[in-house]
């Protein structure tokens, strides 16, 4: 039986919008954790780099966070020398915590695609994988990756606490369909574009003129 559970919830948060939050709420309230954390990356190995610096990604994420005493911050892939490969902190979590289990947090885009990621194989040995799915999304794996999701899937949250990795739990429950790709895209047409945002993060957006342009 581990002796805690530890989640993760990786990605650029560029920006960090209301979907992050509802799903970080989603995967607690239904894995009963006490504590989530957000572990932005710094140069991501599958998408694009992102549009801000760290420092305005990091500041956004506290803004969003303060109001959630449960979620926390784990800056390591900013720390980090060259891209943000999960499985290199999820290794290093693993070393920090050997008897734990650890929660990995993603989206069904990111699962779906979860085999084109380094050493995937590798990373399902570190961690349970918690997915959740945005209104309109599909779960397509396919290959081993389909042959993972029938060995590893379970309906059971439980499961989760009672072995430190190779589980896969997808979230039932509220969907908010908020990408932050698109935000940035209606941010650039229009500053006040802020439905999907928290007060805050909108008013750090505005002061600092982010997504306004490409660059």
């Amino acid at each position: 039986m581990p002796s805690q559970t530890i989640a993760l919830f990786g990605g650029t948060f560029d920006p960090i919008h209301l979907g992050h939050i509802n799903m970080a709420k989603e995967c607690l309230a239904q894995c009963k954790l006490d504590t989530l954390y957000f572990m932005p990356c710094a140069i991501p190995a599958h998408k694009a780099a992102p549009n801000t610096s760290d420092s305005h990604r990091i500041n956004m994420l506290k803004l969003a966070l303060k109001p959630y005493p449960y979620f926390g911050l784990d800056l390591r892939e900013l720390s980090r020398q060259g891209p943000s490969y999960s499985l290199l902190s999820l290794q290093e979590l693993r070393a920090e915590h050997p008897d734990s289990a650890i929660l990995f947090l993603m989206g069904m885009d990111s699962f779906n695609s979860l085999d084109k990621w380094y050493q995937w194989q590798e990373i399902i040995k570190l961690c349970h994988v918690v997915v959740y799915q945005r209104p309109g999304q599909t779960c397509a794996p396919q290959g081993k990756l389909l042959t993972y999701k029938q060995q590893a899937q379970t309906t059971n949250s439980y499961e989760l606490t009672r072995a430190k990795a190779g589980k896969l739990y997808f979230l039932q429950g509220k969907q908010i369909a908020a990408a932050s790709s698109t935000i940035r895209r209606n941010l650039k047409t229009d500053p006040q574009e802020t439905e999907l945002l928290s007060p805050e993060v909108s008013q750090y957006i505005k002061e600092h003129q982010l997504y306004q342009t490409d660059d």
